[in-house]
């Protein structure tokens, strides 16, 4: 199937960082498009769960494919590698990942299919000696706790449990009233909860 307007758009990034373009464009290096990077997602994710129109996620999705677009431009400009190798990349790793499609493994639910992509990043990542490798700390907050929860489960470090409210909203009313108590407190609950998974990561270390 082809994708004319893909095309234009890969097109119009190497006119912009070609020589006689955009000398913004021209300036940036990967490292200076973090920033941009993670603003995009962000403007994605608040988007999507603030159930925006087509419209808005037409234009958000097209704001990080963008940046995708932009660093693979900056890498082949330096004879790195291109956007056709990230592509390549990207859709040998999806069939790799999905045997129980392309292959003959079975997972008949979302759990088993989780348990295979455990497996199968033991196989492609051999070089890892911890759960924790690859685990990007500058992640907000609560989602690497959610991750570091489930890499702590694996090994058996148990975090005890709470009773919490039934429902999401109720949960973030809840959330939103600790963090107001923290303050009236002097307390920092970012600092906190991230002091709170570093201590994570060492337990998880220790059982390993």
């Amino acid at each position: 199937m082809p994708h004319p307007k893909l095309e234009e758009l890969i097109a119009t990034a190497e006119l912009l960082r070609a020589p006689g373009g955009c000398a913004w464009d021209r300036e940036q290096t990967h490292a200076s498009l973090v920033r941009y990077l993670l603003e995009e997602a962000y403007e994605l994710a608040d988007a999507i769960e603030s159930k925006a129109s087509d419209a808005d996620l037409v234009e958000e999705l097209g704001d990080v494919l963008y940046q995708v677009i932009f660093h693979a431009d900056i890498a082949a400009e330096e004879g790195r590698f291109t956007l056709e190798d990230v592509a390549a990349h990207m859709n040998a790793k999806m069939i790799g990942r999905h045997p129980h499609v392309f292959g003959s493994e079975t997972a008949a639910t979302a759990d088993d299919v989780v348990a295979l992509w455990d497996e199968l990043k033991k196989v492609e990542k051999p070089g890892r000696t911890s759960v924790l490798d690859g685990v990007p700390q500058a992640m907000p907050s609560l989602l690497l706790a959610d991750k570091l929860l489930g890499k702590a489960a694996g090994v058996g470090v148990i975090v005890d449990p709470i009773d919490v409210p039934p429902t999401e909203p109720l949960l973030g009313a809840q959330l939103l009233a600790m963090v107001n108590a923290a303050r009236d407190q002097g307390l920092d609950a970012e600092r906190a909860l991230r002091g709170a998974l570093r201590q994570l990561q060492e337990d998880i270390r220790a059982a390993e």
